[in-house]
């Protein structure tokens, strides 16, 4: 179906082209899924967008030839362009929330494919856009087609995108990370979605995800890809099995096993540099560190907090009332770290922005070193935020971008009288710098210099620069490479061994969060399903809820 041979991409900096994708082969066979693995800046999306002939004009050079159905499309103009797109080759973008456009309905979006490409009427499209919407098992579909892009979750967008994508069943499927950053349970539901499509429509698809795991899943046969080259290509379980690339083999183990817990996790360049360590957290160190920190007195304790959030309603509605945290009880200790998950909107981040004073408790309440938090004045919440702190999802967007990376973390500093003066700031944090694995060359840089996760180091840095007792990290590895996903893991846990922090750990990602946790806390619809030694609940869960999320973790072959 797909053929490419000696593929070479080049973009215009400074009045040359500078190489990013080196002479790369390969095909996608009529009825098949082939896997393209990578982390970020490997080649994968602008291969992708090359096939699409989407690549801008001018600023990028691509050289090479792209085969479809034996015929070099490389060559096209864009008015030929528009016509294979969507109707013979389609993509699935990784951002749905981006790629749909916010101003036009879900409905009108899908619809407006089928005008394009097709001479249906206008009554047969919408029923072909409701059918489609059935197919892709969304629920509710006459209000989904009426409503906008923020008015559905994630995962719905998700599957608004593929209803899209396969609207003209095009002949081959591009799939450009559909699942980043959805749940485990909706990312199954998608990528089972996909199969039977494909089986249904006899579609070949090229999915493209920098997770091996979850690849092993789908794809019948896999590439690897490393700084714009193809290291490794071969049969799924052959190169799962037996992988032969450094790369791969990194990639493959930076992803926590669930069954053994290293004290680090291997990293690319602990490959490359044949350093890995294998050292094993075992049972005993777990139990030894347990016994130590419980006998103290615990640093937080939640007894029955509540919150809840009212949707004022109209004439002739009554207001509604949301609890997004329902009667949460727990206890955590200094030292210790206490995973917190479950699917968005199961109030994870609601419980954490209350326990920060960032939204005030309905009910209840949150002592922290033996006083109650809730009934602060304005004042002893500003003196609070020293000791808790948190590090976001998001670190591009919760950094100003128009301030240097060192003003960003002396600021808090500065605020907080922390050192007594700018010189001996400035030099804790270079040297803060250096322990977040960055130098001290980029205190003067800007965010937007950075990759996504510099930018994350960059976080941490500011978060520990007001050493406080506890952290909160919100999501804070979910939208990270597996490689980089394991090196800020381990520097999380490297730092709470140094500075003797507390964190809790919100994520969705339940292989992260059991390599992360001493305690776990499972979380649905505000309440607690679950408590207890991340251990056990892993090996002997008793909530059907958390046996679903267990079930759900791509788990590789």
């Amino acid at each position: 179906m797909l053929n490419i041979k000696n593929l070479s991409i080049s973009f215009l900096q400074n009045k040359k082209f500078v190489s990013a994708v080196h002479d790369i082969s390969f095909s996608l066979h009529r009825n098949e899924i082939l896997g393209m693995v990578g982390e970020s800046g490997s080649g994968k999306s602008i291969t992708s967008l090359a096939i699409l002939g989407l690549l801008p004009k001018g600023i990028a050079k691509v050289e090479g030839t792209i085969f479809y159905n034996e015929e070099n499309i490389n060559i096209y103009s864009e008015k030929v362009f528009q016509k294979i797109r969507g109707r013979k080759i389609a993509m699935i973008f990784q951002e749905p929330m981006s790629s749909l456009n916010p101003t036009l309905t879900c409905g009108y979006q899908v619809a407006e494919i089928l005008q394009q490409h097709t001479e249906l009427s206008k009554h047969e499209i919408h029923a072909a856009v409701i059918s489609l919407f059935e197919k892709v098992k969304l629920p509710r579909v006459a209000s989904i087609y009426k409503a906008y892009p923020h008015q559905i979750s994630g995962g719905q967008k998700q599957r608004v995108m593929i209803a899209m994508a396969i609207a003209c069943k095009p002949a081959i499927l591009i799939a450009d990370e559909p699942t980043t950053a959805l749940d485990v349970t909706v990312q199954k539901e998608i990528i089972l979605l996909l199969k039977e499509l494909q089986q249904e429509y006899g579609m070949s698809i090229l999915f493209i995800t920098h997770d091996l795991a979850l690849v092993s899943e789908i794809a019948n046969r896999v590439l690897v890809m490393y700084k714009g080259k193809i290291v490794e290509q071969g049969n799924t379980r052959d190169l799962f099995l037996n992988p032969k690339a450094d790369y791969t083999k990194a990639l493959i183990n930076s992803k926590p096993n669930l069954e053994v817990r290293l004290r680090k996790l291997p990293t690319v360049k602990d490959f490359i540099d044949k350093t890995v360590d294998q050292t094993i957290y075992t049972n005993v160190d777990r139990a030894s560190f347990h016994e130590k920190i419980y006998q103290k007195t615990p640093l937080l304790e939640i007894h029955n907090l509540e919150k809840e959030f009212i949707t004022k309603g109209s004439w002739f509605q009554k207001d509604e009332v949301v609890k997004a945290v329902n009667n949460v009880s727990f206890q955590i200790f200094e030292g210790e770290t206490l995973g917190l998950v479950g699917e968005s909107g199961c109030g994870k981040t609601t419980l954490g922005r209350t326990i920060l004073h960032l939204e005030k408790a309905t009910s209840g309440q949150v002592i922290f070193e033996g006083n109650d938090i809730t009934q602060l004045s304005k004042a002893g919440v500003k003196k609070l935020r020293k000791d808790i702190q948190i590090i976001f999802q998001d670190p591009f967007s919760s950094l100003n971008p128009r301030i240097t990376v060192g003003n960003a973390i002396l600021e808090p500093m500065k605020v907080h009288r922390i050192l007594p003066n700018k010189k001996e700031r400035t030099a804790y944090v270079l040297d803060l710098l250096k322990k977040v694995g960055l130098e001290e060359s980029h205190f003067n840089r800007y965010p937007h210099e950075f990759s996504g996760g510099q930018r994350q180091r960059i976080g941490i840095a500011r978060t520990i620069a007001l050493q406080p007792k506890l952290i909160i990290c919100d999501e804070s590895v979910s939208a990270l490479d597996v490689s980089v996903q394991a090196q800020v893991l381990n520097l999380l846990n490297e730092l709470k061994a140094t500075y003797n922090f507390t964190y809790i750990f919100i994520s969705h990602d339940l292989s992260v969060v059991k390599y992360m946790s001493d305690q776990l806390v499972v979380m649905n619809q505000g309440e607690i399903e679950e408590i207890g030694d991340a251990d056990i609940i892993y090996k002997a869960p008793k909530a059907a809820y958390t046996k679903t999320l267990i079930a759900a973790i791509p788990k590789g072959i």
